[in-house]
């Protein structure tokens, strides 16, 4: 379960009181919805598909698979679909081998779900050692699908974007200076990357 409207805004409060930037921007523009993604196999099958695709291509490449699979919540399904299904469904031979190993993992149990280590680093290192999820997937995957408070996506390109933007920053951090800024933030560090999104789609640049 991600990130609930209630605990999204205790958070986003508590970063208001520790960052007046955050807490002018949040004056200025009002708190993010949640953003929630179950738990397991389809919401990581879902994010490897989207990898470097548009939404709309992305969209129907799942349905197409989902058709073609009979459901790609079972991670069964996934495994037993032919090279050529999936390829006809619009995937790359590379996603369709980062779909095997995904569902392969699932299902011999080295990669479960409701298991994953409660350190954040830990978590993130088993989501990481699939083929084809790597640290943006796993902290994203944590942050909507788990509700991981503290997750900080800081490689995201509009996190560094939007951060600059809220603290009136010359020019964007990088990945290094965005963690420097957001330490203080903990333990609330994922709702200060929703507001992030939130804040792209809602200011224009």
């Amino acid at each position: 379960m991600g990130l609930t409207a209630e605990r999204l805004k205790a958070s986003l409060d508590a970063l208001a009181g520790i960052e007046p930037a955050i807490a002018a921007a949040l004056a200025r523009i009002g708190y993010p919805e949640p953003r929630i993604r179950s738990r397991g196999f389809e919401t990581l099958l879902r994010a490897i598909v989207s990898q470097q695709v548009s939404i709309k291509a992305a969209a129907a490449i799942l349905a197409k698979v989902d058709a073609a699979t009979g459901g790609i919540g079972d991670p069964a399904n996934v495994a037993a679909a032919s090279d050529e299904a999936l390829r006809a469904a619009g995937l790359s031979r590379q996603k369709i081998g980062y779909l095997r190993s995904l569902a392969e993992d699932v299902l011999s149990a080295r990669l479960d779900f409701a298991a994953l280590p409660e350190d954040d680093e830990a978590a993130i290192a088993a989501l990481t050692h699939v083929k084809g999820i790597g640290r943006w997937t796993a902290e994203v995957y944590l942050l909507f699908a788990e509700g991981r408070a503290d997750i900080f996506p800081a490689g995201d390109l509009a996190v560094q974007i939007e951060v600059g933007r809220i603290l009136g920053l010359p020019e964007r951090p990088g990945e290094k200076q965005v963690r420097a800024l957001a330490e203080p933030w903990r333990p609330h560090r994922g709702a200060a990357a929703i507001f992030a999104w939130h804040h792209r789609h809602v200011v224009p640049v």
